[in-house]
């Protein structure tokens, strides 16, 4: 009896393998993981790999592990809503982080909102991804509107800018971006001598510095990324341009150091980005097994971490898969993360964004200011 017995049961096994696995929590990660701005899906790859090998080390979400997805939408509109019907129809995820450029996230967001597939953006700032009542797209990060607010006041007051040139690469995020900080600034009383838009992909940035010079400006704030500021930079300093330049969390990666043409070209550029997460008393333990295998947590890594113990703490709690149950959850609740407790409002925002602004230095590497009145 005992033979036919395991008999019975080796049979039963390979006939369904799937008695020999364990339950897996498929999540999403869709981002830029090719094209120029690559660099950020990166980021957001390595926060959302260490988050899920930590989880799942710890015995996963209530038992089940999780297993990711990787959906490369390369900053394209077309390709997010490609990449976001091919996670929910095929893929069967449960939950997506992402997307990172707010012209993916907004039209990508629309699917899932559709597929009532919960959605938390650790990069996306644009204000129209949380302001147009869907209710299962979160974000981890702050908006445009905030960002741009702390950016003027930096100027205006700090700077002392009495003239600005705003451009932008007139792409959702950084024509949105560059728009707000546009308002802020001139409700203070700065002026705006000129206000143009430059095209992304472009190298050639030298008729854009002869007017941002000939409209005698006293500081450049560029609303886009990394690709089109460093070259813009580059050009200025190299027409002797001595000028403040200031832009946003589109700039949050080194990256932007070699497209200016290395170190010396970013020394005393500031930039707007939530308060470093490197320096929280709670990231330490995390960012020593980053290091541990050779990795800087950047720009949005830690916040895409902490994306993933938002959504894995919602699953836990409410024992669900369902997208609108795991955005009541986060609507009514706070979550510990590796960059502090994170709450939500009824659109999805943070309760409370904490950007500041940072210098960066001849080193290639950028810091917080201090005694900031922001």
């Amino acid at each position: 009896m005992s033979k036919l017995f395991s008999r019975l049961i080796l049979s039963l096994c390979l006939a369904s393998p799937i008695l020999l696995m364990a339950n897996t929590i498929k999540i999403g990660i869709a981002g830029p993981f090719t094209g120029p701005y690559a660099a950020f899906g990166t980021q957001m790859w390595y926060g959302a790999e260490q988050a899920a090998k930590d989880i799942n080390a710890q015995g996963g979400i209530n038992g089940d592990k999780i297993e990711l997805i990787k959906a490369d939408d390369a900053c394209e509109p077309k390709q997010a809503v490609s990449v976001a019907h091919r996670l929910v129809d095929q893929d069967n995820v449960t939950a997506i982080i992402g997307h990172f450029c707010s012209s993916s996230t907004i039209p990508a967001s629309q699917v899932y909102a559709d597929a009532q597939a919960l959605m938390i953006t650790p990069g996306s700032t644009n204000p129209l991804v949380t302001e147009r009542g869907l209710k299962t797209i979160f974000r981890t990060c702050g908006r445009d509107d905030q960002q741009g607010l702390v950016a003027a006041r930096f100027v205006h007051d700090s700077l002392k800018a009495k003239q600005v040139a705003v451009i932008h690469d007139k792409d959702t995020y950084g024509k949105g971006l560059a728009d707000a900080m546009k308002a802020s600034i001139e409700k203070m009383g700065t002026k705006v001598v000129l206000y143009e838009g430059l095209t992304r992909g472009e190298k050639d940035f030298n008729a854009l510095v002869t007017k941002i010079k000939n409209a005698n400006a006293d500081a450049v704030y560029f609303g886009g990324l990394h690709t089109e500021a460093g070259p813009l930079l580059r050009q200025l300093r190299e027409q002797g341009s001595k000028i403040p330049f200031i832009s946003g969390d589109g700039i949050v990666s080194e990256d932007f150091v070699s497209s200016a043409g290395g170190p010396q070209m970013v020394k005393g550029v500031y930039m707007t980005f939530s308060a470093d997460p490197r320096q929280n008393k709670n990231s330490q333990a995390i960012i020593t097994e980053f290091k541990k295998n050779g990795i800087d947590p950047e720009g949005y890594t830690l916040y895409t971490y902490a994306t993933m113990q938002a959504l894995a703490q919602a699953i836990k709690e409410t024992k669900s898969m369902n997208g609108q149950k795991l955005a009541d959850w986060l609507h009514q609740n706070s979550v510990q993360t590796v960059v502090g407790p994170k709450s939500w409002d009824e659109k999805g925002d943070l309760k409370t964004a904490d950007y500041v602004i940072y210098e960066w230095n001849d080193k290639g590497t950028y810091q917080q200011l201090q005694n900031q009145n922001t």
